[in-house]
């Protein structure tokens, strides 16, 4: 996205020694996305804090990442500190989750409204019929025994269909905006700079687009409310006020491209681990309760979004015994530090009955996933039905292909074979 600290998040830096940046180009290169983890170790156990050639400052370590996002005088706000902020996506510098207190706080509290405690404190758990249906008819579409891409016939269309009933988008749209969240997505996934500089072209195009849209869909329903997300967004004047058009647009394509991306991943990676391990999978078997607790450590282990990249220091900043200085980006490495050794035992082992489950998969700090109770409904339904019902399914291929953006990690495709389908 164009907020994003310089350089693109999948463009190497070029003319570095043999130090961290070297092995942050290898983190970058396609080549590791099957298997990003011993690159994430080798940067962890160097220091974790670590400063980029080009000025970023990586955290790759548990708790340097808490310190970091708990730090006021690092802010979440991809233009702070700049007086440049021309060339700005408007449709995505007014969400919350690029804004610090009180902007942040006004802006949750006014969209949580709608979504969650405590005004709607049962909204989530009142989908679960609406997910599971969705899983059993995109299920029941499966041929009746064979290979299929587990991604294109289950992992993509379940989230979608969710998120397009949550904000009241209708299903007819769903290509049009697809395209529409892969190309504001797009970015980190340029090699060189000229492709950075065309798919920053081509996300900015995307991003007016679609709050041009989501504009449109919002005036549908400005006193006329739908039931939905959007509806409530655009007509409540709650304590806090009305959000104006400009961040209900943010908030909803916000909201939207995280419904749209990382819970497919999500579904795709947590798959694809129970696969790769066929006596966990049958012990969820004989026990579906167990679940959570298995959820909780697929998204651990493998989680969809690997890194965020978009804090910025407003003053000098000790974390350990690094000085992150003023103005600097800083990237914050999940994914490694959910398997930092000084906070989880055995940190590459899958295993569900471990006692330690603060991972930081939905991140951490006042920008922890707002969607993560949707997230986890969705996941887990998705993952119960389908493993309950396809009987003796297997990898075709593994590792599977991958999408080659970085920070929000996954399959491009999941093919699988099974012998037949149980009834629900």
């Amino acid at each position: 996205m164009s907020t994003s600290p310089e350089p693109r998040p999948g463009c190497p830096i070029t003319g570095a020694s043999p130090t961290a940046t070297t092995v942050w180009n290898e983190f970058l290169d396609h080549d590791n996305r099957a298997d990003p983890y011993p690159v994430y170790a080798r940067l962890r156990d160097a220091a974790p804090v670590q400063r980029l050639d080009d000025g970023a400052f990586l955290v790759t370590g548990y708790d340097e990442i808490l310190e970091v996002v708990h730090d006021p005088r690092i802010s979440s706000n991809p233009l702070a500190g700049r007086d440049d902020t021309e060339g700005a996506a408007p449709g995505l510098t007014s969400a919350f989750v690029m804004q610090d207190p009180p902007e942040h706080d006004r802006l949750r509290r006014q969209t949580m409204r709608h979504f969650g405690p405590p005004h709607h404190a049962g909204y989530i758990d009142s989908l679960r019929d609406d997910i599971t249906q969705t899983a059993t008819t995109l299920i029941d579409a499966f041929p009746a025994s064979g290979t299929l891409d587990l991604v294109e016939a289950f992992a993509y269309p379940l989230p979608v269909m969710m998120i397009c009933d949550v904000l009241g988008v209708p299903h007819e749209d769903e290509p049009r905006f697809h395209a529409w969240s892969m190309a504001i997505i797009a970015p980190p996934e340029a090699t060189t700079p000229e492709e950075a500089e065309r798919l920053q072209a081509e996300a900015s195009r995307a991003t007016s687009e679609l709050g041009a849209y989501l504009a449109q869909l919002a005036e549908v329903r400005r006193g006329t409310p739908q039931g939905d997300l959007l509806s409530g967004l655009v007509n409540d004047t709650g304590p806090d006020g009305a959000m104006s058009t400009s961040e209900m647009i943010s908030t909803t394509i916000m909201l939207l491209i995280g419904g749209h991306e990382t819970t497919v991943n999500m579904i795709a990676n947590g798959a694809l681990t129970l696969l790769r391990h066929p006596e966990a999978l049958d012990r969820l078997r004989a026990d579906p309760s167990t679940m959570p607790l298995v959820f909780e450590e697929l998204l651990r282990l493998e989680p969809p979004a690997q890194v965020t990249p978009k804090y910025i220091a407003l003053e000098d900043v000790r974390i350990g015994d690094v000085t992150i200085t003023k103005g600097s980006p800083v990237w914050i490495a999940w994914a490694a530090a959910n398997r930092d050794p000084r906070h989880f035992a055995d940190p590459d082992r899958f295993d569900p009955e471990r006692e330690n489950r603060d991972h930081l998969g939905f991140g951490a700090g006042i920008h922890a996933c707002f969607g993560a109770p949707l997230a986890r409904l969705e996941t887990q339904i998705a993952l119960a039905e389908l493993f309950s019902r396809l009987e003796n399914v297997r990898l075709v291929e593994d590792p599977p292909p991958y999408r080659r953006n970085p920070l929000l990690r996954g399959p491009s495709r999941l093919d699988i074979t099974f012998d037949g389908i149980k009834a629900p």
